[in-house]
């Protein structure tokens, strides 16, 4: 982090002889939007800094009139870094959208997100920590050298895996922008079509705040976007690309924190606080792709054998299940000290690191626009007196694959994901209220964002 305070930032432009500063702003399609500053003298800069800028409303919110459509542009402070792409020096910062009235544009993606966190941290006392797995692959010129058989990529290393370069500088330049990295590697998908090579990879976040997490993939994007461009090659975080090969979410992994403290797990169980979570996510599950997979390509991916949900259960450790409580870290036992015989055994308790995992969505999706749905539906499940019931009739056991011919009568007690967006939008409409409540989406916008998948 560069800065906390508009001082500090001041003061980092001064001593690293900044030139440049670049606003960045997502508009409706979900895609970093840039204002580009040459800086003068300091006075120029903590004007920027103060002031913010005018821009079109109307160019980047379909819904606006182009007749009142003036919006500032104002930096967020803590979200500065350094540009990794420019040679003059260069700092890039997150603004959000205000009005005239100067006050937040209520329809703005990331005040919604924030209105979102707003309602569940006040009516259940309790934060949202989320963090993104971004799948996607690196098209290229095909290669005869050490070849990876088709769909058996997971995990492989360099020379099988041909982008593990590129992989790492992403992370390495995401990392300098604040970005909070837990891992990457290679995926599954891998083959060749065309002359092409298609190799899928992975970078995976580590859960910090919700809003956050939302500044920190989309920053990502951006990043990988244009560390591709320098490669010569293309990315795409498209679901899916051809039948029958592995698609590319945008899984999320949830967790909710009381005064800093993961409410997650007691006992080496999950509480009944993350049970009421989940039973949010699986009642809003038919309308949460409107949000999290506004995409015809979304519902390609979304097909039983690939390791992608197509109905609303949850299970541990469970691939096939619309969200999964991964493998956590209940046990004290000191495998670290099993593993190194020479260490001391020590009694660790790691539970903080549970999360729970919503598998549906991907990266085509507006990330404040989702991680705002997700926020909803968790608050809806918290308040709901009948949750843990609802928790109940929606778990599959561990092991359970529920496309397995055996397991048909599973199958048919559950309820089944949209096939389409037009389908989601149906859903999304009876599910209105989780999302307008408290006031955090407007009865427009979600008429607006049924309206648009309904047309695609």
């Amino acid at each position: 982090m560069i800065a906390n305070t508009r001082s500090e930032l001041v003061d980092y432009c001064l001593a690293n002889k900044v030139e440049v500063v670049n606003f960045h702003y997502c508009g409706w399609d979900g895609k970093f939007k840039t204002l580009n500053f040459v800086i003068r003298d300091e006075e120029h800069l903590k004007n920027i800094l103060e002031a913010g800028e005018r821009v079109d409303g109307s160019s980047l919110f379909p819904f606006i009139e182009a007749g009142k459509s003036d919006l500032y542009v104002i930096p967020r402070y803590k979200t500065a870094f350094r540009n990794p792409f420019e040679e003059v020096p260069t700092v890039d910062v997150l603004c959000s959208f205000f009005t005239r009235d100067g006050e937040p544009f209520e329809s703005a993606p990331q005040y919604i997100l924030h209105k979102a966190h707003e309602a569940l941290k006040k009516e259940t006392g309790l934060e949202m920590q989320t963090m993104g797995e971004l799948e996607y692959y690196i098209v290229s010129d095909a290669e005869e050298l050490y070849q990876v058989p088709d769909q058996k990529g997971y995990h492989e290393s360099a020379p099988f895996n041909k982008f593990t370069d590129y992989r790492v500088e992403a992370m390495r330049l995401i990392t300098a922008a604040g970005g909070h990295i837990k891992y990457g590697h290679s995926e599954v998908g891998n083959f060749t079509e065309n002359g092409k090579n298609y190799e899928q990879n992975e970078i995976e976040f580590t859960p910090v705040d919700i809003e956050q997490a939302a500044d920190e993939l989309v920053t990502a994007k951006w990043i990988m976007y244009q560390l591709a461009y320098e490669y010569g090659v293309e990315l795409t975080f498209a679901p899916k690309i051809t039948e029958g090969k592995a698609g590319s979410g945008l899984h999320v992994h949830c967790k909710f924190t009381k005064d800093g403290k993961s409410v997650m797990v007691k006992d080496g169980e999950i509480t009944d606080c993350c049970k009421k979570a989940i039973a949010g996510f699986m009642d809003a599950g038919t309308s949460l792709p409107a949000f999290g997979n506004p995409s015809k390509v979304s519902f390609k991916r979304l097909v039983p054998h690939q390791e992608a949900p197509t109905s609303l259960c949850w299970s541990y450790s469970n691939r096939s299940a619309l969200v999964r409580v991964p493998l956590g870290w209940t046990s004290t036992t000191d495998m670290a000290a099993k593993c190194n015989p020479g260490e001391k055994a020590q009694n660790r308790d790691f539970s903080d690191k549970q999360t729970f995992e919503w598998r549906a969505s991907d990266a085509t999706a507006d990330i404040y626009m989702l991680m705002a749905a997700l926020c909803c539906a968790a608050r809806h499940g918290m308040n709901r007196p009948d949750a843990l019931e609802i928790a109940e009739k929606t778990y599959v056991g561990l092991g359970v694959n529920i496309h397995d011919a055996s397991n048909k009568d599973v199958l048919d007690r559950l309820e089944q994901l949209p096939a389409n967006c037009a389908e989601a939008a149906d859903e999304l409409e009876k599910d209105r209220a989780v999302y307008t409540s408290a006031g955090v989406f407007s009865d427009a916008v979600i008429d607006y964002l049924e309206n648009y998948l309904r047309k695609l």
